[in-house]
């Protein structure tokens, strides 16, 4: 595979040096990334693959500013995030960043558009606005006759499409996803990779998946295998 990140037109989007995150568990102190670097380049896919519980969703994670590191720093585009304070650092990470998790955490007792509007309004976006936003994502991902279907009453891999709008109703720049086809029949996860692939492209994305699917992994830009707190690029 052909590591882009040696093309000299990439320039990182997101660099993290040195990271380490420790936690205690039953009193003894774990510490599940060690001193990792890593580069993430504007516009490329990248898959994070490793055995379970190595930190692949950790580092995700902090990615994404959802935890903060024991140490080291993420840079993303000259700015260190984690010297932000948490009400800044949540503003930066609504502003930029979408999440597709492997549980979509959708409200069941709402429809497919309402769920999409969700981020809209938080933002303070106009109702209509917000709407129309909801509408056109879900309308791109496939989900057109399926706005005003609660999504309890949805398939596994619509439900997936939804979770998809709901992240990218905003347009981020960077969507992290974290086992995005790990609920989903063959099939399924094969619609969501080609989605995920096709969306990076159009919106200009930087994406970066946490997967135990091979198929996606490869099909990605660059992938890194987590071992024993570190990355190794492949």
């Amino acid at each position: 595979m052909t590591d882009r990140s040696a093309a000299p037109s990439r320039a990182a989007k997101i660099v993290v040096r040195g990271l380490v995150k420790t936690f205690t568990t039953n009193g003894n102190l774990v510490e599940v990334i060690k001193g990792l670097d890593l580069e993430v380049y504007s516009g490329e896919t990248l898959a994070v693959v490793g055995a379970s519980g190595v930190g692949k969703s950790t580092l995700l994670h902090i990615l994404g500013t959802l935890e903060r590191p024991t140490a080291g720093q993420v840079v993303w585009e000259g700015e260190e995030v984690f010297t932000l304070d948490d009400r800044s650092l949540a503003a930066f990470r609504n502003r930029k960043i979408g999440f597709v998790f492997q549980f979509h955490y959708l409200l069941p007792e709402f429809d497919a558009l309402e769920n999409v509007m969700m981020p809209a309004l938080i933002a303070r976006l106009p109702k209509s606005q917000a709407q129309e936003d909801a509408a056109a994502i879900l309308q791109r991902v496939g989900l057109k006759d399926r706005l005003r279907h609660r999504v309890s009453t949805l398939s596994g891999g619509e439900q997936q499409r939804v979770a998809v709008a709901r992240a990218l109703v905003l347009k981020p720049e960077v969507l992290l996803a974290d086992e995005p086809t790990g609920n989903l029949d063959p099939h399924s996860g094969a619609q969501i990779q080609e989605l995920l692939l096709d969306l990076n492209r159009e919106q200009g994305l930087t994406s970066v998946i946490v997967t135990h699917n091979l198929d996606l992994a490869r099909a990605l830009d660059r992938r890194i295998t987590l071992v024993d707190g570190k990355a190794k690029i492949v």
